[in-house]
């Protein structure tokens, strides 16, 4: 035998696994991640997004291209919905075991291309009026997740700006009509805590509409602004806050990091707890669960935050009561 084929042959011997006592190679499992925003348009929410979520997935022990592979899609422009029924059906070819994902759309997309693949949601109201899930307690299907809200919260935001302005004359509140399909019932929420305050709302579907409208609205006296967090005010954040200074609107503003860019005030879920919770449902799939048995939960806490640098600015005395119940105050 010449010496460079026995080489080869021991070389191939040690690399060849032994078949008495070797070990099974370890399963790969493989997770699709649907962030329903535009990652050209939306990177900082999208950011906020993948951050907590990849540390919890390290915590319950899963490593990516360790012990599973993440498939990550975006969605589309906030006008174009097409995109995210696109990237929708790209997760769903891939045949993942469990899809996490982030908001409505990017939910009902899902949804339309699947009714086995488990999908884990967050971001998302009222899933048993949109026929994603049986009942709260028990999903009953393919879909599972947390909440942002109920309705409900609508009166709480009608209440805390009451409160800011004891002669509170006028809400409007801003959404998009196409991007915000759960808004009615936050309006009716609002309109029933209104207690004599006049409820209009404000449909915007561009800048400049947003612009125009709140330098009307502004004319008016005694008058604050209310903005549904939601796909086109998530990604129009940066300009809605800069008009509302620019017109010196009062606005609760509880769109992700709309405070601190510079919004009066916020009251909403803890954004890392809420994003990082769906992990557990969806270790729990990994490890064979089934979400129909899975309940569909809320969040565990909500805070109210206050920009007093703003209220200095808009020449507002803010009452002493609710600065003290604010969980965090910026100065």
């Amino acid at each position: 035998m010449r010496r460079r084929e026995f080489i080869a042959g021991i070389a191939a011997a040690a690399a060849a696994p032994s078949i008495v006592g070797a070990q099974p190679p370890k399963r790969l499992h493989r997770v699709g991640v649907l962030v329903g925003l535009a990652a050209d348009i939306d990177v900082p929410v999208a950011r906020a997004f993948l951050k907590p979520f990849r540390e919890a997935m390290g915590r319950a022990g899963w490593v990516e291209d360790g012990n599973v592979h993440i498939d990550y899609r975006f969605g589309g422009a906030l006008s174009d919905l097409a995109n995210t029924k696109a990237s929708a059906a790209e997760l769903v070819a891939l045949a993942p075991e469990v899809i996490y994902a982030q908001g409505l759309p990017a939910t009902l997309a899902l949804r339309q291309q699947t009714t086995t693949i488990p999908i884990v949601f967050t971001q998302v109201i009222d899933p048993v009026g949109f026929r994603l899930a049986d009942s709260l307690g028990h999903p009953g299907g393919n879909v599972t997740g947390f909440v942002t809200w109920d309705f409900a919260i609508g009166g709480k935001w009608m209440e805390l700006l009451r409160e800011l302005d004891p002669k509170l004359a006028r809400v409007a509140i801003l959404f998009n009509p196409e991007t915000a399909p759960y808004a009615p019932g936050l309006v009716v929420a609002a309109r029933d805590a209104a207690s004599g305050v006049e409820v209009i709302e404000m449909r915007t579907h561009d800048d400049a509409e947003t612009e125009a409208q709140l330098q009307a609205f502004s004319r008016t006296p005694n008058s604050s602004l209310l903005v549904i967090p939601e796909p086109f005010t998530n990604g129009h954040r940066d300009h809605i806050v800069a008009q509302c200074a620019r017109f010196r609107v009062p606005a609760l503003n509880s769109v992700l990091g709309a405070v601190d860019s510079g919004a009066l005030m916020s009251y909403t879920f803890v954004w890392d707890e809420l994003v990082s919770a769906p992990v557990d449902y969806i270790d729990r799939i990994l490890k064979g669960a089934s979400p129909r048995d899975l309940p569909i939960q809320a969040p565990r806490r909500y805070e109210l935050v206050i920009n007093l640098k703003m209220a200095k600015a808009l020449g507002l005395d803010m009452p002493p009561a609710l600065l003290a119940r604010a969980d965090r105050v910026i100065e």
